[in-house]
């Protein structure tokens, strides 16, 4: 297809077909509901939210795209290399799907995916995306198959970008008051736009590829672990691990920051955020324990695979 940003609004809907599609399937309960809404200063989206299943307890799988006046803060920010090159009257298109799915279990992880087009009328333009697991409980064996996966899509198009994107998730995805990484990383790109060796229509090939692995990585997780038995205690420490979700994406997600600051959608927004979370007062693990082998290897630089 034609790389524009037509295209790749219709070619992420169909995504959005796809995967809500494969998680309704392997939850076997619940339908996503959905939600058409429009933005006023230009565009809009079709939310698409799944809840009370027999698997997944609650979750979203969005699409948006939409457009404006560029926010100010994206000049402000060191990263954007052409900050300073870009007026101030700019305006800018925004496309993507964004997913976050928290399950019934405290056996089967929290997953996150998102992929984003932006573009700005002076002709700068990027990719972003990643995919990230935060189980309540690390189980090597899921964590290594995650990783797998990954590295298989990124070695097909570069061998640098599993370490690279990696890395990245890894520092992206950490909660620095806490001292820990939200789970157990993934790989995380932004402003992915062309090098020497990758042209932008290869890399938008990567990235098409990284969309398409999400829903045969996590179907594969929830059916391996959704019938296993838990106990009281492993729910309740499924709320805690839960709140350290919301405190990463409330004090550190770009994601939400740039859906606030350029007046998305409130309630897509904080779609990510899970139905019951917990904060206990200087909750301690016990010694040896599941949670403390956990939170152990809830560390940068961990070589899964």
């Amino acid at each position: 297809m034609e790389i524009n940003k037509e295209n790749i609004a219709e070619w992420l809907k169909s995504l959005q077909d796809t995967i809500c599609k494969a998680l309704e399937t392997e939850d076997g309960l619940a339908k996503f509901k959905e939600e058409n809404w429009t933005r006023e200063e230009g565009g809009g989206g079709r939310s698409r939210v799944i809840e009370n299943g027999e698997v997944i307890e609650k979750g979203g799988v969005m699409f948006s795209a939409v457009s404006g006046k560029t926010p100010d803060f994206l000049f402000k920010e060191k990263e954007h290399s052409a900050s300073n090159q870009v007026p101030q009257e700019s305006t800018f298109f925004a496309t993507g799907v964004s997913i976050v799915i928290h399950p019934q279990s405290p056996l089967v992880p929290i997953i996150h995916m998102n992929i984003r087009y932006f573009e700005m009328s002076n002709g700068v333009k990027w990719l972003g995306g990643g995919i990230d697991l935060t189980p309540h409980y690390i189980i090597d064996e899921d964590a290594q198959f995650f990783h797998q996966q990954l590295k298989t899509v990124c070695d097909k198009h570069h061998a640098s970008y599993y370490p690279k994107f990696k890395t990245w998730a890894d520092d992206y995805f950490f909660i620095n008051h806490r001292k820990e990484t939200r789970g157990v990383g993934g790989i995380f790109f932004d402003r992915l736009n062309q090098n020497e060796e990758m042209s932008f229509e290869k890399n938008f090939a990567f990235w098409q590829d990284v969309g398409k692995a999400f829903a045969p990585i996590y179907v594969s997780l929830m059916n391996k672990n959704k019938s296993k038995t838990f106990s009281p205690e492993q729910k309740q420490w499924q709320l805690l691990r839960r709140g350290r979700y919301v405190e990463f994406n409330l004090v550190y997600d770009k994601g939400t920051k740039f859906g606030l600051e350029t007046n998305g959608r409130v309630e897509s927004i904080l779609m990510s955020l899970p139905a019951n979370a917990s904060w206990l007062y200087d909750f301690k693990t016990k010694e040896g324990s599941e949670e403390q082998n956990t939170l152990n290897k809830l560390k940068k630089g961990i070589n899964w695979v």
